[in-house]
């Protein structure tokens, strides 16, 4: 039987806790930091919980679902 592939992109985008959570790193973080507070730019160091709809999506990119 044929194997199920991940998508590459998707595994290296986002992680799976161990109670099945899907994290993603948070936007904002490229460039033009200079004009954001320092407490911004550390709270987009925190991982963020993908929620709903767009969860199942990358579980399933990712073969999980």
């Amino acid at each position: 039987m044929p194997k199920q592939k991940t998508r590459s992109g998707a595994a290296r985008r986002f992680k799976i806790t161990a109670t099945g959570k899907v994290m993603r790193r948070t936007q904002n973080m490229r460039h033009l930091r200079r004009k954001k507070s320092k407490k911004a730019i550390r709270a987009y160091r925190v991982p963020v919980e993908v929620k709903g709809k767009w969860a199942r999506k990358i579980k399933r990119m990712l073969g999980l679902a």
